[in-house]
């Protein structure tokens, strides 16, 4: 699976907000999965969006044909928009889903990884982070990505931020030391998304 993340400095929300409601025609193209998205907590008028699709060839198809043509409702709405493009490697918890429904916040934290590092970096993501967090009432699903650079994406789904504020809090620091975080990560950024159910396709 694909997964694209497009993070935007909105200009005009509401005309942003309703060319976000055009992307309801997605679900009509081949190997399209689902899309939702929404405000950052931290950043005034940063927009996040969270794109999933079955395959790499079905996202070259759609951006070839239809993309344009339903982007142009957001035309002139936004600024300094940052695309990236990860490779689902696997499911934090289980069974991953593109589903928003059932879900108030998204927490994404973008990681570029020092040379040499990758291997272990991932290792610990599977048998540190992941476990951790799987556990951590009101944690929904997440996914782990990666992209070429030794650039990473981790994304959880979870039902209210203050679930997420807990597990951040409780347990952040004594896994970063476990995980060796410091000695894997060259630069880590992050967000807290509050989701738009509007904005979900």
């Amino acid at each position: 699976m694909l997964v694209k993340w497009i993070r935007c400095t909105v200009t005009d929300r509401r005309g942003f907000e309703r060319g976000q409601r055009k992307w309801a025609g997605l679900p009509g193209e081949p190997g399209f999965r689902g899309q939702g998205g929404g405000w950052s907590r931290g950043r005034q008028g940063v927009a996040h969006v969270f794109a999933f699709w079955e395959s790499r060839s079905f996202y070259d198809s759609f951006m070839a044909r239809s993309h344009d043509r339903l982007a142009a409702a957001q035309a002139g709405t936004y600024t300094d928009a940052r695309v990236s493009l990860f490779d689902h490697r696997f499911d934090v918890k289980t069974g991953f889903e593109p589903r928003f429904t059932d879900a108030d916040v998204v927490r994404v934290a973008h990681t570029r990884v020092r040379e040499g590092r990758v291997d272990h970096f991932a290792l610990m993501q599977e048998k540190v982070w992941n476990p951790a967090m799987a556990g951590s009432p009101g944690m929904i699903r997440g996914l782990f990505g990666e992209a070429p650079g030794r650039e990473f994406l981790v994304l959880s789904m979870w039902h209210a931020a203050a679930e997420h504020g807990k597990y951040r809090q409780e347990r952040v620091e004594r896994l970063s030391l476990r995980a060796q975080t410091e000695a894997d990560v060259e630069a880590l950024t992050g967000d807290v998304v509050d989701l738009e159910a509007s904005w979900t396709v």
